[in-house]
């Protein structure tokens, strides 16, 4: 499993390095396509292999070692929950302020009397990521 993992870090650097010389050189079209899906396959086989021997039963482990690996995999799941809990909220709650606060202050430049109408909306947007967080707070206390 450690070969795989090797080799999996090894394709994503890979392709970060990759990517960065592309745009240094100011390659793109069809060239640039072609060592990108490359990377991308390779990775693909890797998750699949990888996926393949894990499920096969290749890796076992004892009772014992088998009870705690669902403990601490819970344990690591809900991490995994809390995260995507405040990070899909943060991102809707970025887009959220991308749009209204434009709208804010394009009406704010219109006419100023309408400040607390207008950042009232920005401020709605901006508790999209404060009950994510919250959510993720509960999700870890649980």
């Amino acid at each position: 499993m450690g070969f795989i993992l090797i080799i999996a870090i090894a394709l994503v650097l890979s392709t970060i390095g990759i990517g960065v010389v592309c745009v240094n050189k100011g390659i793109k079209g069809k060239n640039y396509k072609q060592l990108m899906g490359m990377n991308v396959t390779a990775m693909v086989g890797i998750l699949i292999v990888s996926t393949i021997v894990l499920l096969s039963g290749g890796i076992s482990a004892s009772a014992a070692e088998g009870a705690q690996a669902v403990a601490s995999s819970a344990e690591g799941l809900k991490y995994i929950a809390a995260a995507l809990a405040i990070g899909i909220s943060a991102i809707g709650s970025g887009i959220a302020v991308a749009s209204s606060g434009a709208a804010a202050l394009g009406a704010l430049s219109e006419d100023p009397k309408i400040f607390g109408k207008a950042f009232v909306f920005v401020g709605l947007a901006e508790g999209i990521a404060i009950y994510g967080l919250i959510v993720s707070i509960l999700i870890l206390n649980a």
